[in-house]
């Protein structure tokens, strides 16, 4: 059996803690920002290997893209990218979280040592997930998701909903509360306007009483405002997630984590009493 590296989750409210960059590692070839580049083996471990030396606390493994549009790949497809690379990134020894809807798909990454279930559908595509991350003893995070944006809803009543399904079914199969993380999906079935409406009420979401993450790395959102195309939204993602993090985000998923790393690390210096010099 492989050694699982354990997990802290970070306070709930925030303080007391630096928030967690969680460093995005997609082996997928058509992944909206980073497709095609870590398809091949050696490069995937080079670039697990780099967001480690730059502090990640997380690494986040993709091997199906989940971008809008994208079309569904079959499970043995899935897995034939994630295998090449998923035992030697977790035996780097960062905490590793699998990025998958399909419980098979985690089922096996969670055997080899994953410790954090990223399901970008909260447990309700796949029947079998909730009970596969529940033996399995991992982290789950559930992100809120929609098959399409409907700009006439009210984007954090239906995320109530969707939360309240996925909590349930998380508690129904005994998944423990102190594995379980909420993300409000940025991107995912909602339009722009309502993108911001969830970063503006971030601070809402903490009622449901369980840790936050936000994923709005070089995202539409950020496109939509500084006009700029996907490899140019460095600066726009992270003020994106620095307000997440000022408003309670415990755990945000980025693709350039120096730059999270440093400003998490800042943000916490604000928390800390200090003596006067």
């Amino acid at each position: 059996m492989p050694t699982r590296t354990s997990y802290a989750l970070p306070h709930i409210d925030g303080t007391g803690e630096r928030p967690h960059v969680m460093g995005v590692l997609n082996v997928t070839p058509d992944s909206f920002s980073d497709g095609g580049r870590n398809v091949v083996v050696e490069t995937a471990l080079a670039h697990a290997r780099q967001m480690i030396a730059e502090g990640a606390d997380i690494l986040d493994v993709g091997g199906e893209s989940t971008r809008p549009g994208s079309d569904p790949v079959p499970l043995d497809v899935e897995w034939a990218r994630l295998e090449p690379v998923l035992d030697e990134v977790i035996a780097m020894g960062t905490p590793v979280s699998i990025d998958t809807y399909k419980a098979e798909i985690a089922r096996r990454a969670c055997a080899a040592g994953a410790v954090i279930v990223n399901d970008v559908w909260g447990l309700q595509k796949d029947p079998a997930m909730a009970e596969t991350v529940a033996e399995a003893g991992v982290h789950v995070v559930m992100m809120h998701n929609r098959e399409a944006a409907d700009s006439a809803i009210d984007i954090l009543a239906d995320i109530d909903r969707f939360f309240e399904v996925s909590m349930q079914l998380a508690d129904r199969a005994g998944i423990s509360k102190d594995k379980q993380i909420l993300d409000p999906g940025f991107g995912f079935g909602k339009t722009i306007d309502q993108n911001f409406v969830i970063l503006n009420r971030l601070e809402d979401l903490k009622k449901h009483g369980l840790p936050l993450l936000a994923g709005a790395s070089r995202k539409r959102m950020i496109g939509a405002v500084l006009d700029v195309e996907v490899e140019d939204r460095l600066f726009g993602s992270v003020a994106v997630h620095l307000t997440a993090m000022m408003k309670g985000a415990a755990i945000v998923r980025a693709h350039d984590v120096r730059p999270h790393v440093d400003c998490a690390r800042m943000l916490e210096a604000t928390r800390l009493e200090r003596n006067p010099i």
